[in-house]
């Protein structure tokens, strides 16, 4: 049994900063891969960062240069370091990870969602 509880989500002015924060709990033999996930009103979920458990990342073209992800394998946790916020980041913010408990039993996990809210 494994949840993601996210937090650091909120309101910021344009050009300001925020840190999101994923921990994941429970039976966890590794996590495989984890990542952030963006979804605006009427829009499909799509991804903001990865990183996988040997800290290879990726990002999409509207983050690169501005956001950071990280984790602390120690803690099961995922951090998405946002800057120079603009206020069509605005969105509800997704943690997910793909966990494995044994090896014949991986399985894709999402949080409850954020929302992250950039206006004047």
């Amino acid at each position: 049994q494994v949840q993601l509880v996210e937090s650091g989500g909120g309101l910021v002015q344009p050009g300001g900063s925020l840190r999101l924060s994923c921990a994941a709990s429970g039976s966890i033999l590794r996590i495989n891969v984890m990542g952030w996930y963006l979804q605006a009103p009427g829009k499909e979920r799509e991804v903001v960062a990865t990183i996988t458990s040997g800290g290879t990342t990726n990002y999409a073209d509207s983050v690169k240069r501005r956001f950071a992800i990280s984790r602390d394998n120690a803690k099961n946790t995922v951090y998405l370091q946002m800057s120079s916020l603009k206020a069509e980041d605005t969105a509800v913010y997704y943690c997910n990870a793909i966990i494995s408990s044994l090896p014949s039993n991986i399985q894709n996990y999402w949080g409850q969602g954020t929302q992250v809210t950039v206006s004047s």
